[in-house]
């Protein structure tokens, strides 16, 4: 095998595997009937090393709890996820601490996920100081280094998160991410409420990254038109998009599925995801 067809293989390498994943939990209380709820029901999914898989679903159907259980925060009912050859569901806490290195999760409000008493650089190099790596010294700099790639000027790493703009606190959120060089982010509503101009600024950057870092995304979103942006943009990368409704994956065939939910309905869901659940086709 040559090198170019090596580097090929490799590209189409199955990085996460979610396969028949459930979550139940039950809900109520004193003053209501305890009852069931399935937030994840047999759900399957496919994530290929290097690509970006676009995750849409409105309120409720279980993006944020997919998302937690594939960065190994929550523990499904049932289910397998696959990660590098290991079944992430049958480790134990102490054999999860790697493997959360390499995946890491973009919440939806960075400023709420910030310590608010820590500078920005400080915000950088906590994951390095948790994980031991470096000096203090070592650390500051890598942080320094990792604010300068997302776009941020090492003036700002005095700055704390409040003092910095919404764009400025994405970007913060990705550098700390990028800390401990992980593999896959999951990017929870991670260009949710901000402008035009600075949502395009966010999604060229993690483009731009992704070359340069060989990430792999997972990009969820309820707006729909928000969630495809990345895969519209990363056309060589043969990019899924995947619906999640009432818990369960619905496929579709990106090109013909954005197209129609755009003209029928430019705001995104939730008509754009009740529409998409009714064609059901492969992804590309």
């Amino acid at each position: 095998m040559t090198i170019d067809q090596s580097s090929k293989a490799g590209e189409t390498e199955t990085l996460l595997r979610a396969s028949r994943l459930c979550v139940r939990y039950t809900r109520g209380g004193w003053l209501s009937k305890r009852r069931p709820v399935e937030a994840l029901h047999g759900v399957d999914l496919e994530i290929k090393a290097g690509s970006v898989v676009a995750l849409a679903g409105v309120s409720g159907s279980g993006k944020s709890t997919l998302a937690r259980c594939l960065a190994c925060l929550e523990k499904p009912t049932s289910g397998e996820i696959w990660f590098e050859g290991k079944n992430l569901v049958g480790l134990k806490q102490k054999e999860l601490v790697p493997v959360r290195r390499k995946i890491q999760l973009i919440f939806q409000e960075p400023n709420a996920s910030l310590n608010p008493r820590f500078t920005a650089d400080e915000i950088v190099s906590e994951p390095l100081l948790i994980a031991g790596v470096g000096t203090k010294r070592e650390q500051r700099e890598r942080a320094l280094t990792l604010m300068d790639l997302v776009g941020l000027p090492a003036h700002l790493g005095s700055k704390l998160p409040f003092e910095l703009s919404g764009g400025q606190q994405r970007r913060l959120a990705i550098a700390r991410a990028l800390a401990l060089e992980p593999k896959l982010l999951i990017l929870d509503e991670a260009l949710t409420g901000l402008d035009l101009s600075t949502r395009a600024q966010i999604s060229n950057l993690l483009l731009q990254l992704q070359e340069l870092r060989a990430l792999t995304y997972l990009c969820i979103s309820h707006d729909f038109s928000l969630v495809t942006h990345l895969a519209d943009e990363a056309v060589v990368l043969a990019d899924e998009v995947v619906v999640l409704d009432g818990g369960r994956i619905v496929e579709g065939r990106a090109p013909e599925l954005v197209a129609s939910s755009r003209q029928s309905h430019p705001d995104g869901p939730p008509e754009a995801t009740s529409n998409l659940s009714r064609h059901p086709v492969h992804l590309l």
